[in-house]
């Protein structure tokens, strides 16, 4: 059960499609305006699909969300084509971001890691090392925790379009995953991007298992 009780229908949560930035190494993080790339743009329409076949003919979300950022709003545009939903009627909260990368914005990995060593903790895709002047899991997990106090226990089923690293947290804090020292976060474990699941009542079933495998 998740340690969030208050949390009430299904959420699905998923990961924007691929990115330009994504597709040349490049750190976006808070970037505003990252376009979805081709197969960016596959990725959100098989999960367009994927929730539209395990939707059926039954109920439809009764709330959208996205981060704010342009590649969570273009995903969250395609997938809504497919449940036959008004992308109009999302809601964007800042608070679904994914993690502030501070100073390495816009930077390619590469550069980063020749100049400082690897970032990267390659056996749970996390960064080992906090950005400059960005964010960490904890603060991650708070403003997720605040959103999910505001807004799950909202009647009714739930679409998220978010980012990879947040959306970890998120999916470990509703399924209940204790917060892992290192990271001061509860973090689940990665799904590649274009990937959708749905967490009800803490627990958490892929819908849609996506093919990208970018970090965030």
């Amino acid at each position: 059960m998740s340690g969030l009780p208050f949390l009430r229908g299904r959420f699905f949560i998923a990961r924007h499609g691929e990115t330009v930035f994504n597709a040349a190494g490049r750190m976006q993080g808070d970037a505003m305006d990252t376009p979805l790339t081709r197969a960016g743009f596959a990725q959100a329409d098989a999960m367009g699909e994927g929730l539209a076949h395990f939707l059926g003919d039954g109920s439809r979300p009764a709330h959208l969300w996205a981060s704010p950022y342009g590649r969570a709003l273009q995903t969250l545009a395609i997938v809504c084509e497919h449940i036959g939903e008004d992308w109009h009627r999302a809601r964007r909260d800042a608070r679904l971001s994914e993690i502030n990368v501070g100073g390495w914005g816009g930077r390619s990995y590469a550069e980063i890691i020749a100049e400082q060593g690897d970032i990267m903790d390659r056996s749970v895709g996390l960064f080992a090392v906090r950005p400059p002047e960005g964010e960490w899991y904890d603060e991650i997990a708070a403003r997720l925790t605040s959103w999910l106090g505001q807004h799950g226990s909202d009647d009714g089923d739930k679409l998220v379009i978010m980012h990879g690293m947040s959306s970890r947290v998120l999916r470990g804090l509703m399924t209940g995953l204790g917060a892992d020292a290192r990271w001061g976060a509860p973090i689940a474990p990665s799904l590649p991007q274009g990937s959708m699941v749905m967490i009800e009542d803490g627990v958490e079933r892929v819908i849609h298992l996506g093919a990208g495998h970018a970090p965030a």
